[in-house]
């Protein structure tokens, strides 16, 4: 027991800063300095040049052997009253109970973790590396700045919740998710190379406010239990002196980084009108590297989203002017209480009884445009005589103006209709595509035929526009369509025979025989996967033969498929397009029926799970009605290039499995500076 009378207890200077001095006590007997644990009374040397950690380290077995957890830590005995912990000059009270703290709770922090790693209510242990793992795992994954560690709010929240958690300066977080982003790209790249089957890549454009350029590159999937995934692979910032032909060298670039050279299926570029060389340098290199192209064939998709929006932004600059006189009426009607009175009482005198607001629209989003212009034609009547009522409002439409309106309205209404059933899709399969981009097909038809000049030469330049993506597109659409068991072949024979009309047949025929063709293909690399795992058996010389020969005998693998299917009889194909149509009324998940029906069709699954896959539009929540690219702010714009991509990629890596299984990556903000 020490000697009060020797012993003199010492205020806490300044200079003791570190938290450990919270759970000791400083004595000087002579001219040695003890520190006294407030625990155990165990004396340890309190020196200055002894340092802390000798301190933490008893304290840490102290907390193990005597059971205690951190919180009950925090309001010792005998702790003064006017001991207080400084940080940056902000105060908190170390006299608060223990109810004002949290305490902590059974929480996994990731999947692969040990069970012995999991924190649980009174274990006692305490990582700093684990801690501060975790917190770079938490600002990736819901966007938080880098910077909040330097902040004074979150410090003294740390150091409430945890007093032995040492703050760390931003640099140090910043190279915790650079080894996380290594970490997770890892197990990313292992999870995409044992994929059975191809991939589907998306190439989608960004900006910045410093107008830097960056493009994200994403992989799109069906795995073994038909769940649809995506992956960003990369977000590369290009060179200032980037040029758009350069795209398909970042491209390639990408593939080579994850191997996927020879497992590539199509690729979606978000803008219709990327050069057609960049799609046919990535297929020639694919060529040159002998990746095996199934049919000769690489399929070059445009997003469909991008081009609704495309249209949508020429049809509102084709009638801006009577766009923008449609604001003035608005404007003026809602300048003033008095002016709106009147209005009403006009709208009233002419029958209109419109529930529906007159609002301004945005010029961001288009949508808003559409109920602009769908709110002011329901008040048509009421703005041609407000005229007559009120001299001073001189932005009335004329006749034929108004019939512009109205048509350019239901254009809209279209575009917007369609792409809002593909939004609200949670597993946006290809097969959800072909009947909505027909009927637009079928509507620009119909509205080129309009006796109005100037709609004529609108829809005219629409159809034109969208003849480029249909050329493109159309064959990957239907056969989606065709792989639908709710549709088959019906659904291209009813709408080609409305679209084409008298060369209807022989365009059904192109489909038809595309897709038989591209089945054949698949059924010989099917039988030749199978003497790939069947001559791993035999001796190595053999082995090497088959090797060398078999590219001389292509021309005999696609004999003996022939000849094998007509022995046979009917192959995957032939049976599953003489079944009956799968019924349309209920829920459908066309991704359970082909996991349901795969033993069945072994060589049309594998089709289905490939281009099932394929990606038909690139669409987020921003995106849906804006033809805008999708832009960072300055903040992100001021991050290095590495930790960029770093936590982008790793924001979508770190995702929860139980979210939907595909989900716009702009749901959180990415973490600036």
């Amino acid at each position: 027991m020490m000697d009060a009378s020797n012993e003199m207890i010492l205020q806490k200077s300044k200079r003791l800063t570190s938290v450990v001095w919270n759970y000791f006590e400083r004595v000087r007997k002579a001219d040695v300095c003890y520190a006294v644990c407030i625990q155990c009374n165990k004396k340890l040397s309190g020196s200055s040049n002894s340092g802390t950690t000798h301190l933490r380290n008893h304290l840490m077995r102290c907390l193990k052997r005597t059971n205690h957890d951190v919180s009950q830590l925090l309001t010792p005995k005998r702790r003064k009253k006017d001991n207080t912990v400084t940080i940056a000059n902000v105060n908190f009270d170390e006299g608060q109970t223990k109810d004002d703290y949290l305490k902590p709770i059974a929480v996994k922090l990731d999947q692969d973790q040990r069970r012995d790693e999991v924190l649980s209510r009174g274990s006692g242990r305490f990582s700093q590396e684990r801690s501060q793992t975790d917190l770079a795992r938490m600002i990736i994954l819901h966007g938080y700045p880098l910077g909040m560690v330097d902040h004074v709010g979150f410090k003294v929240f740390a150091t409430n919740l945890q007093p032995l958690f040492e703050a760390v300066p931003n640099s140090s977080i910043e190279v915790s998710c650079i080894e996380i982003y290594i970490r997770e790209k890892q197990r990313i790249q292992h999870i995409v190379n044992s994929i059975y089957g191809k991939i589907n890549l998306t190439v989608e454009n960004w900006s910045s406010q410093d107008n830097a350029n960056h493009v994200c590159l994403a992989a799109h999937y069906i795995d073994e239990e038909w769940k649809l995934h995506k992956k960003v692979l990369n977000f590369i910032t290009l060179d200032p002196s980037h040029t758009e032909d350069m795209l398909s060298e970042v491209i390639i670039n990408c593939l080579m980084e994850w191997d996927l050279e020879g497992k590539l299926f199509a690729i979606t570029f978000d803008s219709c009108s990327v050069n057609d060389d960049i799609f046919q340098r990535i297929k020639g290199h694919m060529s040159q590297s002998g990746s095996r192209i199934i049919n000769g064939q690489l399929f070059d998709v445009r997003s469909a989203a991008h081009l609704l929006n495309s249209i949508v932004q020429d049809v509102l600059e084709a009638t801006r002017d009577v766009i923008r006189k449609i604001r003035g009426c608005v404007r003026y009607v809602k300048s003033s209480q008095a002016t709106q009175g009147k209005f009403h009482e006009i709208a009233q005198l002419a029958g209109i009884n419109s529930e529906k607001v007159l609002v301004l629209d945005s010029t961001v989003r288009w949508s808003s445009t559409y109920l602009m212009l769908e709110t002011v034609l329901d008040y048509k009547g009421a703005f041609c005589h407000l005229r007559d009522h009120d001299h001073e409002f001189d932005s009335a439409l004329t006749d034929e103006e108004w019939e512009w309106t109205r048509s350019v309205t239901g254009y809209l209404k279209l575009f917007l209709d369609v792409i809002t059933v593909l939004s609200g899709n949670k597993c946006p399969t290809a097969n959800i595509y072909f009947a909505e981009m027909c009927e637009i097909h079928i509507q620009l038809i119909e509205w080129c035929k309009d006796q109005d000049h100037f709609l004529s030469s609108l829809a005219e330049k629409m159809k034109a526009k969208f003849d480029e993506y249909w050329s493109k597109c159309s064959l990957v659409l239907a056969m989606a369509a065709i792989l639908d068991p709710r549709f088959k072949m019906k659904l291209v024979e009813y709408y080609y025979s409305k679209i084409y009309g008298t060369t209807a047949l022989e365009r059904i025929k192109e489909v038809s025989n595309g897709f038989k063709e591209l089945f054949d293909a698949y059924s010989i690399c099917s039988t030749i996967v199978d003497e790939d795992s069947s001559s791993s058996f035999s001796g190595s010389g053999l082995g090497r033969i088959s090797s060398e020969t078999r590219d001389r005998l292509k021309g005999f693998d696609k004999y003996l498929h022939e000849t094998s299917q007509s022995q046979a009889g009917a192959s995957d194909l032939d049976k599953y397009l003489s079944e009956p149509i799968f019924p349309r009324s209920g829920e459908f998940n066309i991704l359970n029926y082909w996991k349901v029906h795969t033993p069945r069709y072994p060589i049309l699954s594998m089709m289905a799970r490939e281009i099932l896959s394929t990606r038909m539009s690139i669409l987020t929540p921003e995106s849906e009605f804006s033809s805008s690219r999708p832009m960072l702010d300055n903040g992100q714009s001021s991050l290095s290039p590495d930790v960029r991509q770093a936590l982008f990629c790793a924001r979508d890596w770190l995702r929860p499995e139980t979210e939907d299984t595909v989900v716009p990556l702009r749901q959180y903000a990415l973490p600036t500076c």
